[in-house]
């Protein structure tokens, strides 16, 4: 398809050359604002320190002999982390970042899985990775990342980088002018799922770098943007949409102290832009519209909505002045909201919109690089995915008479395939193409439309099919209802039929019980009605059959994906 008004990007071969040319512009200006356990404020690292800091932990750990090792690394989001990844990935070897929520045996496992030479780990994932020291393992090197914890057989994260910098000072220029093989595997990914079904992805500089030049070209960010990090950094979505991206651009990159700071550091920060996942978005939005009626009352919310969307359709902004509040609340500079990782209600993107802050949504996966499709600042759908990325084909493979199939897509930033697993590699990568697993459309504007995994689809007895993510996403609007969960069971006749296993959110219904203001007098009673009134807006073959309560919230990924294989397991 063809895209008017792209934004202009500048051309990188690989992550050397981003990161080095980078520097070069961006030079003084701060890189990362980064927090320690001595300084409670933000404190600036700039382009040229972190350039400096990236060369001299690649050159010590070239002299350590681990030139074309594989690497694992392992923590939270903070400064070593990121001088680690790419002082791996730009002359030393293959980095593998691991989730540092995973438990001790199955780290012990993903290490065995990848032969891994050497391990980079946080203070924080120390007990589980101590018991490692004592084993038989390919591990040859242990580098911890908090000074005060090394010691013995583990060298401190601090110590290698001191020896690097002595080392460039003395000549050493090993890893100055490594050469990268843009096409060869430099990233492992493992996907989420148990250790002996999850995948690890191989990726290549040309996959991050093209998915880089491509996906800032739709969408604006500049050297005046502070992006607040927050989700998890081994993720293949944060790390190249919520770090490498904003190396590239020229933007500062806040590290959040934890989701609970969130409002804390997005003022300390002066963020202008945030990655986030539905989760997040949907409770932030909540979270600022309860306030906010409980403030003013929801007749003033109302008109004060419409009297702007009036306006606004007559050329007059008056979205931050009258929701000066709001703003202020979140720092007072935040211009954007980008959703990834699961499908957002439509109606939260509109929300916020509503407020003054864009929100758009992407779509991608692990072995994309990750970006697929994105919708754009300027050309959106809050109901769709978004458009396909320049350079990126994506096409619907076997569509049904809705227009509905597989979405399939071939270019640039689709990997090299599964590490050590040709048959799950020639299960999806097929002529070129490589099938997502997910069923979806687009529509006539050439937007990405999805409409639920393949593997997820509900199949009833008379051949209907019904796709649960988008009942899920009926259920949610409900502000009774904190989280949903809907799947399929079969019946005696041979019929399946739609069942929703349901969080409800206690808070809301006791305050709506104390007040009568609740639909219903019990729990049950409430939920019943909420469903009763999603089944009146589906075709009757979607419609609910019965219901189950929980008080415990799902078993969720750390992207806050909700585990499914994991709740509906007998």
């Amino acid at each position: 398809m063809k895209y008017e008004n792209l934004y202009a990007v500048r051309p990188i071969k690989d992550l050397k050359d981003m990161l080095e040319s980078s520097a070069a512009i961006y030079g003084n200006k701060a890189a990362f604002l980064a927090k320690s356990k001595d300084k409670p404020d933000y404190y600036p690292i700039s382009y040229s320190q972190y350039l400096s800091d990236v060369n001299a932990f690649g050159t010590a750990l070239i002299h350590m002999g681990l030139k074309g090792g594989k690497i694992a690394l392992i923590g939270e989001n903070r400064y070593e982390w990121s001088i680690s990844y790419l002082g791996v990935v730009n002359g030393t070897g293959i980095i593998v970042p691991l989730d540092k929520e995973l438990p001790a045996h199955e780290i012990e496992t993903l290490i065995e899985r990848s032969k891994a030479d050497a391990i980079i780990y946080s203070g924080s994932v120390k007990g589980k990775i101590d018991p490692l020291l004592e084993k038989e393992t390919s591990l040859r090197y242990f580098i911890c990342m908090d000074a005060d914890l090394a010691g013995g057989k583990v060298l401190s994260h601090s110590s290698v980088l001191e020896k690097g910098h002595a080392l460039i000072k003395e000549g050493n220029r090993e890893f100055l002018d490594a050469q990268i093989d843009r096409e060869a595997m430099n990233m492992l990914l493992f996907t989420s799922g148990t250790t002996d079904k999850s995948k690890a992805v191989m990726l290549s500089h040309k996959n991050i770098a093209e998915n880089l030049m491509n996906m800032c070209s739709m969408l604006y960010i500049d050297e005046k943007d502070v992006f607040l990090s927050i989700l998890p950094i081994h993720h293949t979505y944060e790390c190249t949409c919520g770090f490498l991206c904003q190396i590239y651009r020229g933007c500062t990159i806040a590290y959040c102290e934890g989701l609970r700071h969130i409002v804390k550091n997005l003022k300390e920060s002066g963020c202008t832009m945030m990655l986030g996942v539905p989760l997040v978005f949907e409770s932030m939005y909540r979270q600022i519209m309860n306030n906010a009626i409980k403030q003013k009352g929801k007749f003033a919310i109302k008109f004060a909505l419409g009297l702007s969307n009036t306006l606004l359709k007559l050329g007059i902004d008056i979205r931050k002045k009258l929701f000066k509040q709001i703003h202020e609340a979140l720092g007072g500079k935040v211009r954007m909201f980008i959703s990834g990782a699961a499908g957002i209600d439509p109606q939260i993107a509109k929300g916020f919109r509503e407020l003054g802050i864009s929100l758009v949504q992407g779509y991608g996966l692990t072995e994309c690089a990750p970006i697929v499709a994105l919708n754009r600042d300027c050309n959106y759908k809050d109901e769709a995915a978004g458009l396909p990325l320049p350079n990126l084909e994506v096409e619907i493979y076997q569509p049904d008479e809705d227009g509905i199939g597989e979405i399939r897509c071939r270019g640039s930033s689709v990997m090299l395939g599964y590490y050590e697993n040709p048959e799950a590699t020639n299960e999806v990568l097929r002529d070129g193409w490589f099938y997502t697993g997910d069923s979806g459309f687009i529509d006539k504007d050439g937007f990405v439309h999805i409409t639920g995994r393949k593997k997820n689809v509900i199949i009833t007895g008379n051949g209907k099919n019904v796709y649960p993510e988008e009942i899920e996403t009926l259920l949610n609007r409900s502000p009774y209802i904190k989280e949903s969960l809907v799947y399929g069971q079969g019946q005696s006749d041979g019929d399946t039929v739609v069942c929703a296993k349901i969080v409800p959110d206690h808070e809301k219904i006791d305050e709506d019980i104390k007040n009568n203001d609740a639909p219903g007098a019990t729990v049950e009673e409430i939920i019943d009605k909420e469903i009763r009134r999603v089944n009146k807006d589906l075709v009757s073959y979607k419609h609910i059959k019965h219901f189950s309560l929980q008080d415990e919230e799902f078993i969720k990924t750390t992207t806050r994906k909700i585990k499914r294989h994991m709740e509906l397991r007998d």
